[in-house]
């Protein structure tokens, strides 16, 4: 054993965070790996039991039992073809205002945020379904991009998300209280998504022209019925799951197999559900789920060593000292978050950080519920700051090669987004009810 103050090992753990990830290694390999070696050296043969300990406690966590769960419901609605019937109905609606089609895009991807939940997901749907209609008409690339990107990622936002559901059990806050605090911000940021296309649009025309009357043609009354018939199997979804739990009916697990069962009725219904496509959804499931949890026991475990060696007072003891009081330290919080977004998973940096910054919140006299979700819209702009960017990387693979959409056209068109994504942290700050009101009306 050796012994070590806890700012060096403070230095080298995180130190050792960067060099790895630096190098290629998984996120899992690297967090574990300091995680082991840091935690021999100070502590010996004991970190075996440490490691152990960390590792099965949050196997044994009963709410991230919903993230397979929810993971499956996603995948399921991937399949049953909802968003493409969304997209067709309000592409007769929107599509003839400057800007339409982007628009639509993120309203596609707000309504699929609810039922959704996975990145991935949702962003290669609108990838497909959204981005060829905006290039082959027009539309400025960045500008499709952007907007698919965005719209994409809402749903990592907007309930049921895994990230709340993984955010929850690690700061201690309870999971639907975090569900319908991140209504009214997932709502403010797709507004605020839209109005600035509105009004890009309208100040340069050319970069997103109308559709064409001829092919808009039906009837009010036949656009009419196919809104409603396109929009209750989102509604009976989402009531399915959020409702049981606004309404203090089931807790957020127990709706995460509500939820699952109902996704699987409804590709059933659309005639999606085969068996081709049960083996595929499965397969994602376990996929997704095992790099969920498998970057989540290796961090526990990390952040256990990390506790455990003092370091977290360390960190405290900086932040808490930083010029400008509570404020100035709430933005030191908010500028590391920001940081480690464009160079960690959000995954790792929910299982790392969140323990560590969440008794900091506190001791700055901040709502745990309000603080907590302004770490979540915070990670929003994870997926579109380079060079750790799921949403970027996604519709870059995802988009057709005939398209012509090119790295730089998507890095250029989700910086007006991250900018708003920085607006709406502000407008949370200046009215923390936008965050605290909602699960105020929840029925205890």
């Amino acid at each position: 054993m050796i012994n070590l103050s806890p700012e060096i090992i403070t230095l080298i753990m995180f130190g050792g965070l960067l060099v790895g990830l630096l190098t290629g290694f998984p996120l899992a390999v690297v967090i574990g790996g300091v995680a082991l070696i840091v935690g021999y050296a100070v502590w010996g043969g004991t970190i075996g039991e440490v490691l152990y300990t960390r590792s099965w406690a949050i196997l044994l966590n009963y709410t991230i039992l919903a993230v397979p769960l929810f993971v499956f419901m996603g995948a399921m609605l991937e399949h049953s073809g909802i968003a493409e019937r969304l997209y067709d109905v309000l592409y007769l609606w929107l599509g003839g205002l400057r800007g339409g089609l982007a628009i639509v895009t993120v309203l596609i991807g707000t309504i699929m945020a609810a039922c959704v939940g996975i990145i991935a997901a949702s962003t290669s749907m609108l990838a497909l379904v959204a981005l060829p209609s905006m290039v082959k008409r027009g539309y400025s690339k960045s500008l499709a991009a952007g907007s698919v990107c965005a719209g994409g990622t809402l749903g990592i936002l907007i309930p049921p998300s895994i990230m709340l559901v993984l955010y929850g059990p690690m700061s201690g806050v309870s999971v639907g209280k975090l569900f319908f605090g991140a209504f009214i911000p997932g709502f403010v940021l797709s507004g605020l998504y839209v109005s600035y296309i509105a009004l890009r649009s309208l100040v340069q025309p050319k970069v997103a022209p109308p559709v064409p009357v001829e092919e808009r043609g039906a009837s009010f009354l036949k656009k009419t019925a196919m809104l409603i018939m396109a929009l209750v199997p989102p509604a009976i979804l989402v009531m399915s799951v959020l409702g049981v739990i606004f309404m203090g009916i089931a807790a957020p697990t127990e709706a995460a197999g509500i939820g699952a069962f109902a996704a699987a009725l409804l590709a059933l219904a659309y005639h999606r559900l085969n068996l081709p496509v049960l083996k595929e959804v499965t397969l994602l499931t376990f996929r997704l789920s095992g790099f969920i949890l498998l970057i989540g026991t290796m961090s526990f475990a990390f952040v256990g060593v990390f506790i455990g060696a003092g370091c977290d007072e360390v960190v405290k003891g900086i932040i808490l000292g930083a010029p400008g009081g509570r404020w100035g330290a709430f933005a030191i919080i908010m500028f590391i978050c920001f940081i480690l977004g464009m160079f960690i998973d959000w995954v790792g940096i929910v299982f790392i950080m969140v323990p560590i910054i969440t008794p900091i919140g506190a001791a700055l006299g901040f709502d745990p519920l309000w603080f907590a979700m302004m770490i979540c819209v915070n990670l929003q702009m994870s997926f579109m700051t380079p060079p750790f960017a799921w949403a970027i990387f996604i519709v870059r693979g995802t988009a057709a090669k005939e398209l012509g959409v090119t790295m730089g056209d998507i890095i250029h068109g989700v910086i007006p987004f991250v900018i708003l994504i920085m607006v709406g942290l502000v407008l949370c700050i200046a009215f923390p009810e936008l965050i605290l009101w909602l699960p105020g009306m929840m029925i205890k």
